[in-house]
């Protein structure tokens, strides 16, 4: 079956490259300029960005300290979403440093059998989100000038992401009969973080210099494939806007936003944004459709991710047995609580203290409005780490709470026992 699979898709895959190959060809200048477009958002944006995460997770996975972490979150992480507690470290690094990086750091735990396939798959499908940055800055500030309106969708964004992880506990359930390195042991919660950070620190070897320029040579690595992905979906959205496949595709879309009353000038960028996140979401923030309806279809964008973003991840999830389609189906599904959740909050006033100050920008905008400098980029991301380490140490104070809790009561009743 999957032979016959192969075969079938494999006429209409070359049909789309050979297609794509000569619209490339009869719009060079355009493609060319898409292509430099992409290559700034990845010098200026990405880099300064993901960097400093991808070193810094490359050197706590080698020191141990990852593996610490994920005895102390076990208490937190597996009642709540069914994954280990080294699943609560992706989570804050995804929300600091947004998409993909979540996906880089599940395929080191599988490949390290710190989680199972299906704790993997159940991971990525929640650990997905947009930076905080991205939604404040880049959304609500740049495209749409109204700062409150970074509140709303971060609520909706990250509020969709949890109930996602809520539903895909149930994912898989029953079948995964393999056991991850260190799960489920018993004994004393600090002892057990402990020896797992020696134990993994003494198992990967590596001096301090070796591992350091280990984590700078991969993260670079990982970093220009992103860039690759950034710059050729750039082009491809811009051929295939000039080739007019972009509209065609757009017929279907029609009927469904005449179906629920969505201002039919929102279809270009819906369709954009399923394959860029930034070019939909710009696009959206200029048109002249209800401000509750523009912010339903960038939440839907934010959380879909894009099909760039879907590509950077297959990539990265090449070298494990960690399936694709469960993460599609857990984007579509954070895409639509997104979007739904947008609308509740909005009708409860979430995000509209300043709207009066919100101004439509320009038709003519492009998708690096306002964006700020490199140097600006660099601060926000050190920024952003130190949110991180706020968040990893509330998230393990928490757990840590639970589990003494846990312990009180067990004891409690035991003592209960005893006396009867």
């Amino acid at each position: 079956m999957p032979g016959l699979l192969k075969r079938s898709t494999t006429p209409l895959l070359a049909i789309v490259v050979v297609f794509m190959t000569l619209s490339l060809v009869f719009y060079p200048k355009e493609g060319f300029e898409a292509g430099v477009s992409g290559m700034k958002v990845f010098w200026e944006v990405i880099i300064p960005s993901l960097l400093p995460f991808f070193i810094l997770s490359e050197l706590l996975l080698g020191a141990g300290v990852v593996h610490a972490l994920g005895v102390l979150l076990e208490p937190l992480m597996r009642p709540l979403f069914s994954v280990p507690g080294v699943g609560a470290f992706a989570l804050s690094m995804g929300l600091a440093a947004g998409y993909p990086m979540d996906a880089v750091i599940t395929a080191k735990f599988r490949e390290s059998k710190l989680c199972t396939r299906v704790e993997g798959e159940r991971l990525l499908a929640f650990t997905n989100t947009a930076d905080p940055m991205f939604m404040f800055g880049g959304v609500a500030v740049g495209m749409f000038r109204n700062p409150a309106i970074g509140s709303l969708l971060a609520a909706a964004h990250y509020i969709a992401a949890f109930l996602v992880g809520i539903c895909f506990k149930l994912y898989g359930l029953g079948k995964d009969k393999e056991a991850a390195v260190g799960q489920r042991a018993t004994g004393n919660l600090f002892a057990r973080a402990y020896r797992e950070m020696i134990r993994a620190r003494e198992e990967d070897g590596r001096p301090f210099g070796k591992l350091l320029g280990d984590a700078v040579n991969d993260s670079i690595k990982t970093l220009l494939m992103i860039g690759g992905f950034i710059i050729f979906f750039s082009v491809v959205i811009k051929v295939l806007t000039l080739a007019a496949v972009i509209p065609l595709l757009a017929l279907p879309i029609v009927g469904l936003f005449n179906l629920f009353g969505i201002d039919l000038s929102l279809v270009n960028p819906f369709l954009s944004g399923i394959f860029e996140i930034d070019i939909g979401s710009a696009q959206a923030a200029v048109t002249h459709a209800p401000l509750i309806q523009q912010l339903l279809i960038v939440s839907f964008i934010i959380a879909w991710s894009g099909l760039s973003v879907h590509a950077q991840v297959a990539s990265v999830l090449t070298g494990t047995d960690i399936r694709f389609t469960p993460y599609v189906v857990a984007r579509l599904l954070h895409g639509v609580l997104a979007a739904v959740f947008t609308v509740l909050l909005f009708n409860w006033g979430v995000g509209q203290s300043d709207a009066s100050v919100w101004a439509p920008l320009p038709s003519t905008i492009s998708t690096a409005v306002a964006e700020p400098s490199t140097a600006a980029r660099w601060l926000a991301s050190l920024s952003a780490l130190k949110n991180w380490f706020l968040l990893i140490g509330g998230l393990t104070l928490f757990s840590v709470a639970v589990y003494l809790v846990r312990n009180v009561r067990i004891v409690f009743f035991r003592t209960r026992m005893n006396e009867k």
